[in-house]
């Protein structure tokens, strides 16, 4: 499988997610081109802040894996992560991130801040805009159906 492969596989956590009403962002880890873990936003459907897609992808990927360190591991996200799982991937230790969609408002890979590149610490590499025009639509389209939703 290559990189857009696994960022399909990231594109149907979020699907899974705009079913729940969920912000449709999906997670993707693997590690020598397996997927460990899968995961989506369930904020709303758990009542918890730390329940976005990466995060609980992580926490996943950690359980399966025995441990904290993810080194070997790569992560693909639909949307680039925000400062909260940016800072859960640098703790991680994942050395490689693939994300879809930039996120201007809350990007913290290079949209916002570049919270990869801080000195004195882990340092993922990234690549950014795969399939992101698709990922971007699933977010345009969610956000649009509950504005409908809401003022019907």
């Amino acid at each position: 499988m290559n990189n857009e492969d696994f960022m399909r596989l990231a594109i149907e956590q979020a699907k899974i997610a705009y079913k729940l009403r969920e912000v449709p962002i999906g997670a993707i880890i693997t590690k020598n081109g397996e997927v460990v873990s899968s995961a989506y936003n369930r904020r709303e459907t758990g009542k918890n802040a730390l329940f976005h897609a990466e995060t609980e992808a992580i926490y996943k990927a950690c359980e399966r894996l025995g441990g904290w360190r993810l080194w070997e591991c790569e992560l693909y996200v639909t949307l680039e992560p925000c400062p909260m799982c940016a800072g859960a991937i640098v703790n991680a230790r994942i050395p490689k991130v693939y994300f879809g969609a930039y996120d201007k408002k809350n990007g913290a890979c290079s949209s916002n801040l570049m919270l990869f590149n801080m000195e004195n610490n882990f340092r993922p590499d990234f690549t950014g805009g795969i399939l992101g025009d698709e990922c971007s639509e699933i977010l345009k389209n969610f956000f649009i159906d509950m504005r409908n939703r809401r003022f019907k």
